[in-house]
């Protein structure tokens, strides 16, 4: 069970569709947000699916990952730093995709019945390891790219930033199931 069916356990379709569209426009707002860390900046738009992920589970977690792209396809700023389409067409277009199996993987891992710290913690840090995947054979196929360039460019500067956005996800998620806990009482 994921959060949202612990909160709300009956869900219309218009209620699945609002918090398919909620998660996209906190995924779309997330991006934006950008912390500064050595050496390139950190969006929190991954610990946003993450989040979303755990909370709403592999389908709807996904299903909102599906329309932030169609989204940004459509020509809306939601990817980082204002981005749209271009994007999906990009460097980076292969981390996009990547958004929605990490989505998927976090979900899946709610649906099972994932809690606590550690296990969140485990399954956030290998669905953003997951990423990488897409992201670097995007550009290793679109631009050539080597395996020294994708490593150094591509991955290792992100991976201190994901590492701690993947922990704040599972304090988040089981943060709020500890919550859960305590008002039902």
């Amino acid at each position: 069970m994921t959060l949202t069916k612990a909160l709300v356990p009956a869900q219309s379709r218009l209620g699945r569709a609002a918090l398919v569209l909620g998660a996209s426009a906190l995924i779309a707002v997330a991006a934006q947000v950008a912390v500064p860390m050595f050496p390139v900046p950190m969006t929190l738009q991954t610990l946003a699916i993450l989040t979303v992920g755990f909370a709403l589970g592999a389908r709807l977690g996904a299903a909102a990952l599906v329309a932030y792209l169609l989204e940004g396809a459509m020509g809306l700023p939601v990817f980082a730093h204002g981005g749209s389409t271009a994007a999906l067409l990009g460097p980076t277009a292969g981390f996009l995709i990547g958004f929605v199996a990490m989505a998927w993987v976090a979900g899946f891992a709610a649906d099972r019945g994932v809690r606590g710290l550690v296990p969140t913690a485990a399954v956030a840090l290998f669905a953003s390891a997951l990423i990488y995947v897409p992201g670097l054979a995007w550009p290793a196929l679109v631009m050539g790219k080597s395996v020294p360039d994708l490593l150094s460019g591509w991955m290792l500067p992100f991976v201190a930033g994901d590492i701690v956005k993947s922990l704040i996800a599972a304090l988040v998620v089981s943060g709020g199931w500890a919550a859960l806990k305590a008002r039902r009482g």
